[in-house]
Formats: structure tokens, C-alpha cells, sequence
């Protein structure tokens, strides 16, 4: 395991690259490493880690030597469930097409008055619950979605509706499939370098709402969720959350995405509205564009490295860990990247099939029925991973419990 307790800046990661500079935490701190030969630079003067820096000459704030553990998790689904079938009736497809291609046979759509603070509220109460804190117990909220009801966030508008009174530092984090990890760590540097106790984090997306539903290659792939956890700072001897691996690279953005599209204002000013370009048009998100077979092969490159990766800061391997836990978008992704790393399928948690891929929510999903069906115990070691839109993956090595 590193011995690293500093930052420093690393490249910026390429797909184009069998191995990628990468964002790097272990339970004795944070570090970034150059690929498998897990060269080390550290930012303090830590006996023999290289070159000392001093506190002066340091930007980094001193870490809190503390760890960090997940003692509590919750989801919530739409009430509506969509199969393959039904789909069918809308779009040429089939069961069979698409169980085969993609694992998934239903999933969960928001309807009526449902909405995406309406789950994340629901999974962040049971998850409070089962971790036994209190909503003004709580430190820090984060509320990791693509797809908020709010365009300037929602994480304030859950942390009123949870009742907490103490206005707690809430906000948003937006990396799509990602970004539970991202907020998994997110979560353990305010722990660790923050001094917090107790950090709320919610994965939720209502993709839905940007699915082209007469897109067969996109619209049997995505359903809504949500899923929380709570962290909690613990001693180091304690520590649940043993390592973490980040990377993005804007150069695949290009595959996945839902960009911003214009539409015509009919009421222009004047005949010369057209040429002064003001007032500026109105903007609305296109459906999700998506290049499944470079998302594919992305996923089934890049994940085994970061998983990797994870694992060795962890100073773990593959055979030491109970359960592999991906981000839940297509089952034949899952497949090869247990194949790549050698994880027996009764070893590979999978959900897929019932909800689809529900972005930030997969993870903590698939986590919530894993544990409250004693499947996943305390104490047991899992390696996840999340990986989409941005492009984005991250990995984390989390011990439950």
C-alpha cells in the first residue's frame, strides 16, 4: 500500500493510452500513480517517499488521520415497470432482442406526480434509518446527478425535505454513471480533510426524461432509481473506504452524451433580430446520443485497469475481495470485465435485469438490495466501478460495515 499523504497533479488521462496517469487514495492518504509500476510522488515530507516538501512550500491541507466506513444504505424505484414486451409496442424491438444484447428485462420509469427528489428523499431516509443518524446529525449532503429537477441542484431542496434544520453544507455532483463513486470520495476527503462525522450520499437519475423513445439503441437500455449511503468517520483501524482510481477524458465525450440543443424564437426583434443574435435563444437538453459499441469498447478496456489499479493501492487482490460491483448498463460489459479480472459470476453482484441502467443510482441500488438481502455482510470487501458520460470512470475498493 502507498505510504502518500499529499496531491499532486497528474496528466490529464487518455483513452488512447493503455495505461493512465490516475487520481490515486489509499488508507494512509492520497497519492496519483504512473500505471503498474506504482511510482509515487508525494506532496509531504513522509519518511522514505522521496523528495521532502515542506509544510511552507505545500499547498495541500494537512489530513485529518482518520478513516472512514459505510454504515448505512437505502434506494428507491418508480412504481411503474416497463418490460421488454412493452417496449416492443412502441419501438421494433423484442424480449429477446434486447435480454440478449443488453441482460435487461425491465425497468423502472417515473410516472405521475414521481419525481427525482421524491426517490432521492425516500432512499436517503432509509439509509438514515438503517445507519441509525439523524437528519441534523448529518454533515454534508451530496447529491450525485445528470438529471436534476433544478438546474442549479437539488441537494438543498433533499436536505429540506429530509428536515434537517442545521443547514448543512449540501450540493450536487454531476458526472452521470460515475458519479456515486465520485461521491464516495468526495465524501471521504471531507471526512478525512474536513473534520466531518457524517456525510450523506445520494446517487439518483431520472434519464427517462431524455431517452428518444423511439431510439431502439437507446431507449431499452435506461430506467430511473435512487440509492444513498451514509459515511461515517471512524478510527484509521476501522477504515471502509481502502482505496479510490479517477479518470476522465473529454476526448470520448463525443460517444455518449445529451447536449444542449436551440430552439427558434418565433418573436425575433426586428427584421435585424437574426443578425444581432440577441436576445439569445432558448436552450433545451437534447435525448441521449450514444455510440454503443465505443462505449463498449471503453468500458471493457478502461474498467479492468482502474479496478485494478484500486486494488493495488488497496494493497489487495482480485482473490482477497468478496463481491465486484459495476455500474449496472449492460450485462455484457459486467461479463468480460469479471472474465478480465477473474471474478467467478457468484461473485459478480448483478440487478441489472430488473432495472437497467440507471446512472448514479446503479451502484447504490444494486448495494442496498445486496446487503438487505444478507447477500453482501459486514465486513466484506467489494471493488466497484462507474463509468459513462464525460467521459468518466472511477473505481473504489469499500469494505461494508
Amino acid at each position: 500500500m502507498a505510504n502518500a499523504s499529499g496531491f499532486l497533479t497528474p496528466h490529464v488521462p487518455s483513452l488512447r493510452r493503455k495505461i493512465q496517469p490516475s487520481i490515486g487514495f489509499s488508507r494512509s492518504g492520497f497519492c496519483f500513480s504512473e500505471g503498474i509500476s506504482r511510482r509515487v510522488v508525494c506532496s509531504s515530507g513522509v519518511e522514505g517517499a522521496g523528495t521532502h516538501v515542506s509544510p511552507s512550500q505545500s499547498r495541500v491541507p494537512k489530513l485529518v488521520s482518520k478513516g472512514c466506513k459505510l454504515v448505512g444504505c437505502g434506494s428507491a424505484v418508480p412504481s411503474l415497470s416497463v418490460s421488454n414486451d412493452d417496449l416492443a409496442k412502441i419501438v421494433d424491438t423484442s424480449d429477446e432482442w434486447i435480454s440478449v444484447r443488453t441482460g435487461i428485462r425491465n425497468r423502472r420509469v417515473i410516472s405521475g406526480k414521481e419525481n427525482l427528489r421524491n426517490l432521492a428523499v425516500e432512499a436517503a431516509r432509509k439509509a438514515l434509518k438503517m445507519a441509525d443518524v439523524e437528519p441534523d446529525d448529518l454533515d454534508m449532503i451530496l447529491m450525485c446527478t445528470s438529471t436534476p429537477e433544478d438546474i442549479f441542484g437539488d441537494a438543498p431542496k433533499v436536505q429540506r425535505e429530509l428536515g434537517c434544520t442545521k443547514s448543512q453544507l449540501a450540493h450536487d455532483i454531476t458526472a452521470a454513471c460515475s458519479g456515486f463513486v465520485l461521491g464516495l470520495f468526495s465524501a471521504s476527503c471531507y471526512i478525512r480533510g474536513g473534520g466531518l462525522r457524517n456525510v450523506l450520499v445520494i446517487g439518483a437519475d431520472v434519464i427517462s426524461r431524455f431517452v428518444d423513445w423511439t431510439d431502439r439503441g437507446t431507449c431499452i437500455l435506461f430506467g430511473d432509481a435512487a440509492g444513498a449511503v451514509v459515511v461515517q468517520a471512524c478510527d484509521a483501524d476501522e477504515d471502509g473506504l481502502l482505496s479510490f482510481d479517477l479518470h476522465s477524458d473529454g476526448e470520448g465525450a463525443r460517444h455518449l452524451g445529451a447536449p444542449i440543443k436551440d430552439d427558434e424564437i418565433n418573436d425575433l426583434l426586428g427584421s435585424n433580430g437574426p443578425a444581432l443574435e440577441f436576445p439569445p435563444k432558448r436552450s433545451s437538453y437534447a435525448c441521449i446520443q450514444m455510440n454503443g459499441k465505443e462505449v463498449f469498447r471503453f468500458a471493457v478496456r478502461c474498467v479492468p485497469q482502474s479496478i485494478e489499479s484500486a486494488l493495488e493501492k488497496a494493497d489487495l487482490k482480485a482473490s482477497d475481495v468478496d463481491w465486484l460491483l459495476l455500474h449496472q448498463a449492460n450485462q455484457r460489459i459486467i461479463d468480460a470485465v469479471a472474465t478480465r479480472l477473474e471474478f467467478p459470476p457468484e461473485k459478480v453482484i448483478s440487478n441489472l435485469a430488473n432495472y437497467g441502467n440507471t446512472s448514479a443510482a446503479s451502484i447504490p441500488l444494486a448495494l442496498d438490495e445486496a446487503v438487505r438481502s444478507g447477500k453482501v455482510k459486514p465486513g466484506h470487501t467489494i471493488a466497484t466501478s462507474g463509468f459513462g458520460a464525460g467521459l468518466t470512470w472511477g473505481s473504489a475498493v469499500i469494505r461494508w460495515g
